[in-house]
């Protein structure tokens, strides 16, 4: 497991922020904004995997495709290598693609189905400036090989291949310009669980031989403790738990994480299942999420405080960090 905390981060937001603006009425002015994400700080240090967890619709691909500029943010810093990558103008941006590539969460509709695998690989790098047709097809024979795929392949289309094909063709488009940070977004949760664990293993691989960071987003928690150095708990927009994966698996100390680690089923259908805790009511809207801690409406420890103040984000061990006034209190 990676553990360099002397170096600066790879990647770091401070305070990010994304809200999506709703319009109405005559002049179409702004109503009501979505706050998908609403003041994430989080740093990722080189060569490392972050796992990113929370329940649909809390924020998390929205941070992924926000930290890559995919999506702009509304407000918030972002910085890269060292530099506020905020900051940048588009060519200079152009420029920063090489280093932070995304795998998507469907292999089936992020892949062009009018092109080839090959021109789906060499794609970035005509983009980049690699006009040589030879050279990108040298590039992407030398990819296909590295994700186990043949290279008598290239000439095919994505339909002809199956889902975990699809899937290493998007590693190796991800890979063709060699990049630092690579965010997978959610990209095994369509595989079947056999070929899941071939992406996974690949995508260690592929790390260990190229020094890769990524922020790894899945809903998946099995998924996510097997690969992740650390992993942050997202809900509502807001990271709730920041941890190893180690320490927040085995004592989570926010209730909405230990509320999400005893819904992971066990795969030993003798065994029971003791201390599972059930959500009272749905997700608040992000449209107008709750005043004080935004998990106090379902909480089943919530107490006054909880409504009138936003708990912050607090060290309450080494490395561990959660936004609770009571802490590790409901498991106790």
């Amino acid at each position: 497991m990676h553990d360099d905390r002397t170096q600066p981060p790879l990647i770091e937001s401070r305070n990010l922020v994304k809200h999506y603006s709703i319009r109405g009425g005559v002049l179409m002015k702004e109503v009501a904004a979505v706050k998908a994400v609403d003041g994430v700080t989080l740093a990722i240090q080189q060569g490392e995997t972050l796992g990113l967890v929370g329940e649909s619709g809390c924020g998390k691909s929205t941070y992924g495709r926000a930290i890559l500029r995919l999506e702009e943010p509304t407000s918030g810093e972002l910085w890269f290598n060292g530099e506020n990558i905020l900051a940048y103008p588009k060519s200079q941006l152009r420029a920063l693609r090489r280093e932070m590539q995304i795998i998507f969460q469907d292999p089936f509709s992020s892949l062009n189905p009018r092109k080839t695998v090959a021109q789906i690989i060499g794609e970035p790098l005509l983009v980049h400036g690699v006009r040589s047709r030879r050279e990108r097809e040298d590039r992407v024979a030398e990819l296909m090989t590295l994700v186990g795929l043949q290279q008598d392949q290239m000439r095919r289309y994505p339909h002809m291949f199956s889902g975990g094909q699809r899937q290493r063709i998007g590693v190796a488009r991800a890979l063709a310009l060699n990049p630092k940070l690579v965010v997978c977004d959610e990209a095994v949760s369509a595989l079947d669980v056999s070929i899941q664990a071939q992406v996974i293993n690949l995508l260690e691989e592929l790390q260990t031989e190229f020094g890769l960071t990524y922020l790894f987003i899945s809903h998946d928690l099995s998924v996510v403790e097997h690969v992740s150095d650390r992993v942050a708990v997202m809900y509502l927009g807001k990271i709730v738990e920041i941890a190893p994966s180690q320490d927040l698996y085995a004592n989570p100390l926010h209730p909405y994480t230990q509320a999400l680690l005893s819904a992971v089923p066990i795969p030993d259908p003798f065994l029971k299942r003791t201390g599972r805790i059930i959500l009272k009511g749905d997700v608040p809207s992000p449209i107008d999420p709750p005043s004080g801690c935004r998990f106090h409406p379902r909480c089943l420890y919530a107490q006054r405080v909880c409504h009138e103040r936003e708990p912050v984000l607090e060290e309450h061990r080494p490395r561990h960090w959660a936004a609770c006034f009571f802490a590790g209190e409901a498991g106790r």
